[in-house]
């Protein structure tokens, strides 16, 4: 049984967190919530309305975190899985994520990442000169973090893969195991 090491934390982006467990769940593997803190967490859901130019925010599920970031041994994974919403904006500045995600990195491990995730893979140093892809408002930040943006709805590059959005799941979920099958 793989265990695959799930980051999220209040305002993540709902629907990507529950299709996550639920999906590596289905297919055996043990997954593992983590968040700044072990607790219930504020999910979020976003979508589009006519005549905005952006997404809309509401309430979400709730997810419980089954650990805190202090209590992660990456060497105990087989991948970490960052996923969007908003909290990403401020769990990039969370120094020990940044450590686990470099530790994963490190260890030549699997590190997948879906829509605003890449801000936390551009805050560990991991997009310098990989493609990627992403949630097409955090393009930019990619871009500054010198990696080059692609179209594709999941994108792989070495041992790390990105999706644009939750509506990328089926490419991005179907490249994520296919790289997990060969490990």
């Amino acid at each position: 049984m793989r265990k695959i090491l799930i980051v999220t934390g209040d305002a993540g982006e709902s629907y990507e967190a529950l299709y996550a467990v639920h999906r590596f769940r289905e297919a055996g593997d043990e997954a593992v919530v983590a968040a700044p803190s072990r607790r219930r967490l504020h999910m979020v859901m976003h979508d589009f309305e006519p005549g905005w130019d952006t997404y809309i925010e509401r309430q979400g599920y709730g997810l419980d975190a089954d650990v805190d970031f202090t209590q992660v041994d990456a060497a105990s994974y087989d991948a970490i899985l960052l996923l969007g919403g908003r909290a990403p904006e401020y769990l990039r500045n969370d120094a020990r994520l940044i450590a686990i995600v470099q530790q994963f990195q490190a260890a030549g491990k699997w590190v997948f990442a879906i829509c605003h995730g890449v801000q936390i893979l551009a805050a560990a140093g991991l997009v310098k000169g990989r493609n990627v892809t992403c949630y097409e408002h955090v393009k930019v930040e990619a871009e500054q973090a010198g990696g080059t943006f692609c179209t594709p709805q999941a994108v792989r590059d070495g041992k790390i893969v990105t999706g644009q959005t939750w509506q990328s799941h089926p490419e991005f979920y179907r490249e994520v195991f296919q790289c997990l099958a060969g490990s």
